[in-house]
């Protein structure tokens, strides 16, 4: 989508009009071979059905599969994919005072409402020759995404991206709950939200089923999609998940609301604010 031999627009302000960190556009990639893309591909399906296993475990699975690798490499490109086995851990480490963690707020409490709650999560997508990040953010009570963004770097500006247009388009939530990663810990990330009045939620460390409907929608994103095709680009990514996402929202009804009535999440997202507004 950029232009370097554009004869008016020059590469930073062609970044500005995308949305596009400039360092994003330079970026460089060191590429993996085929073998690690297969070996990625590989733990992502794992990982997705038993999201116990930590880089011992993952070598093992590999291992009884044919692949000769070590737990090194496994957890090298763990690490790389953002991946990280799920359970308890002690809190052995004291945080940076620039990058804070909330306190988790969704512990027994009650979601009756859209814009209530919303959440974020960053996931691995792999394209032919490597691989990107998609991050979505998701209103817990419908289900509905309400924006997303893709990039072939795992940094704080894409997400910030997301939220900035999930905001301008749907308005601003009560409470916003992620992970602790780098990226939502960032004062890039939180400071935006404290200044709209957000309360930030985090999950504890190791527990992915606070935020359990984002690591949901990366089920069905996974298997429903990603999984089914081999996209060719960047840009190939962006355009079969926009259309996946799509009928995700509108027309591909959502299990969480029953059978005799079934809804999609903008059908349920839609249907409760106009029903509060009349109120």
């Amino acid at each position: 989508m950029i232009e370097p031999q554009h004869p008016a627009l020059p590469i930073t302000r062609q970044c500005e009009l995308l949305g596009l960190a400039r360092a994003s556009y330079y970026h460089q990639p060191e590429p993996e071979s085929d073998e690690n893309l297969c070996l990625m591909r590989i733990i992502d399906e794992t990982y997705l059905a038993y999201p116990v296993f930590g880089s011992r475990q993952m070598t093992r699975w590999l291992r009884r599969q044919g692949h000769e690798v070590n737990r090194k490499r496994v957890r090298r490109l763990m690490q790389q994919m953002g991946l990280e086995a799920i359970y308890r851990k002690p809190n052995l480490s004291r945080k940076h005072p620039q990058n804070p963690v909330f306190r988790y707020l969704l512990r027994r409490l009650v979601i009756d409402r859209p814009n209530q709650v919303w959440a974020m999560d960053i996931t691995y997508i792999p394209i032919q020759g490597g691989f990107i990040y998609l991050c979505a953010v998701i209103d817990w009570y419908s289900r509905a995404v309400l924006a997303w963004e893709l990039s072939n770097t795992i940094d704080a500006r894409f997400c910030v991206q997301a939220v900035e247009r999930a905001i301008a388009e749907h308005g601003v939530p009560e409470i916003f709950n992620t992970d602790q990663g780098s990226q939502f810990t960032s004062a890039e990330f939180t400071q935006p939200l404290l200044a709209r009045g957000v309360k930030i939620s985090m999950d504890g460390r190791g527990r992915a089923l606070d935020n359990v409907f984002v690591e949901r929608l990366w089920r069905t994103v996974k298997y429903d999609e990603v999984y089914l095709k081999s996209y060719r680009s960047q840009i190939d990514a962006y355009t079969n998940l926009d259309t996946f996402l799509r009928f995700y929202n509108e027309q591909r009804p959502h299990s969480a609301f029953g059978m005799a009535n079934p809804k999609t999440p903008m059908e349920v997202y839609r249907q409760t604010i106009a029903l509060a507004i009349n109120q």
